[in-house]
């Protein structure tokens, strides 16, 4: 295992960590943790070298930090540094603050949580945290030891995440980040610019969400002209290592054989481990994705806001994804985490949208089809007719 600096803290962190959000599950049900598979698999990653685990209060449906809290029975607690999350869109009162944080103590089987994260911070969230007083509460209890060190979650547009870095002494920070979210959310930029301010930048989504896993046959046929032979995977990750201002990779591993294959590709991360051309590479893949994008939206937000409340980039992305990675099951997925307010199917084509949208997008029309293959299961076209 090879190891990476962790901010400006005197301690070295492994350049795989393993986020507890996708064990094995006996059915469909995400609170049926296979347990003694799992057990077997981040005990197996630690034996290995891992040592950041990072889980969160609504993980496997609040079963995660139960089980994570029994897994590192034994010695295991001991051999790592644990990092959770606090709900923070379930924090209503400052009370909440204290009432989750114990609950989480108690699951966890532990007096002490290393890196404590406000979980997915957006504008709204933070605003509320902020305004209830989470920065002074995290001091108190830090300095009675229940809190190691305070750091947030992200996703949100990246003047957020400057605002929020720029807002408190964090010692980390937690943002999706992979070679096609180079300018999605904290992107690049925010990576770079959390590290000059000394955090520690843990990467979650590294292979968006198993989208870079299994790449269409004409992305694969890019991969194939490499000197070197990788598997998409680490591909993904050597391409995250590569870079000085990562921490820690996170990976949701579901399966054994996906640790053992992660824990081989760690061995050999390292900074300025691609060459120019390998690069070069990785550069023409994400082209090659954004080719395959069959709506030409650029996330500008100039459709917004929507009369009628529908959240047409969220849409137009969901869709498009579900293209791009031949994945349309997941782009269901996310089509159903939108409110039913803001899906396509709220769209009644008045059509002030398109005065708007500088690419000329017939959205009204793409908003029909969207809802026709993403909420009626209706199979992916191209294009529109």
């Amino acid at each position: 295992m090879q190891y990476r600096n962790f901010g400006t803290l005197d301690w070295q962190v492994s350049a795989l960590g393993f986020g507890c959000m996708r064990f094995p599950t006996g059915g469909q049900d995400p609170k049926e943790i296979d347990e003694p598979e799992a057990a077997r698999m981040l005990r197996y990653a630690i034996d290995q070298g891992v040592n950041y685990l990072d889980t969160a209060y609504p993980y496997h449906g609040g079963r995660s930090e139960s089980f994570v809290g029994e897994a590192l029975r034994d010695g295991y607690r001991e051999k790592v540094r644990l990092a959770t999350k606090l709900p923070s869109w379930k924090v209503e009162t400052s009370a909440d603050f204290d009432r989750y944080l114990n609950e989480q103590l108690e699951r966890l089987q532990t007096g002490h949580i290393d890196f404590y994260l406000l979980h997915a911070l957006k504008k709204k969230w933070w605003y509320t945290l902020r305004d209830l007083g989470v920065r002074e509460w995290a001091e108190g209890a830090m300095a009675d030891g229940r809190i190691g060190h305070l750091g947030f979650s992200f996703h949100d547009e990246y003047e957020v995440f400057e605002e929020i870095v720029d807002s408190y002494d964090w010692t980390l920070c937690q943002i999706q980040y992979n070679y096609m979210d180079i300018e999605h959310q904290a992107g690049t930029r925010g990576l770079r610019y959390a590290a000059s301010k000394g955090l520690a930048v843990v990467i979650m989504e590294p292979l968006l969400g198993g989208r870079l896993v299994a790449p269409p046959e004409s992305i694969q046929a890019l991969w194939d002209t490499a000197a070197q032979e990788r598997s998409p995977v680490a591909w993904a990750l050597h391409w995250l290592w590569q870079q000085p201002e990562v921490s820690v990779v996170l990976s949701g591993m579901s399966t054994f054989e996906q640790v053992e294959q992660n824990v081989v590709v760690a061995a050999s991360a390292m900074v300025g481990g691609l060459k120019p051309e390998e690069l070069a590479l990785v550069d023409r893949v994400r082209d090659a994705y954004q080719e395959l994008c069959p709506i030409p939206c650029t996330q500008c937000g100039y459709c917004m806001p929507c009369p009628n409340e529908v959240d047409i980039p969220r849409n137009f992305e969901a869709y498009n994804q579900g293209r791009m990675y031949e994945k349309p099951d997941l782009a269901r997925r996310s089509y159903e985490w939108i409110s039913e307010e803001n899906r396509a199917s709220a769209c009644v084509q008045c059509g002030e949208c398109e005065e708007k949208c500088p690419q000329r997008i017939p959205i009204s029309e793409w908003m029909g089809r969207v809802h026709e293959v993403l909420g009626e299961g209706q199979p992916y076209p191209c294009a529109l007719p």
